[in-house]
């Protein structure tokens, strides 16, 4: 009987670019607006098999007086794709590091995760800003 013992690559958090993030004004500070970005192309992998996660991410938030630059979200989120990082940290690393560039007044993270073993996984993580 063969033993399967593969385990593929992954990366560690370093590989998360948190560099290249930007952010730019918001000339509507106050006016409650709200915003929201959809990653349905999502992709990491498990830490422990190195086998890949796939899933929908949605950032949704009010801003303050920033907003995060598209193009380097888009980077950002695509730098997640060979890291070796459970579902639920995902979720929460992506809404803290947001919450560091933007400083937003709220803020929720969502990922809903393909099945895997039967079983789908959806995460969500919210931020309030103390007022």
């Amino acid at each position: 009987m063969p033993k399967y013992d593969k385990r593929w690559d992954v990366d560690g958090y370093e590989a998360i670019d948190t560099k290249i993030l930007e952010s730019i004004p918001f000339e509507y500070p106050g006016s409650n607006t709200e915003v929201e970005y959809i990653d349905p192309e999502f992709t990491s992998v498990c830490p422990w098999t190195g086998l890949p996660d796939f899933g929908t991410i949605t950032i949704k938030y009010i801003p303050s007086d920033r907003l995060v630059e598209l193009k380097s979200l888009k980077y950002y989120l695509n730098s997640f794709r060979n890291v070796g990082i459970l579902q639920e940290h995902v979720v929460n690393r992506i809404l803290n590091d947001l919450k560091d560039l933007l400083d937003p007044i709220e803020m929720t993270v969502k990922g809903v995760f393909n099945a895997r073993g039967g079983i789908s996984t959806v995460v969500t993580a919210n931020y309030k800003k103390d007022i």
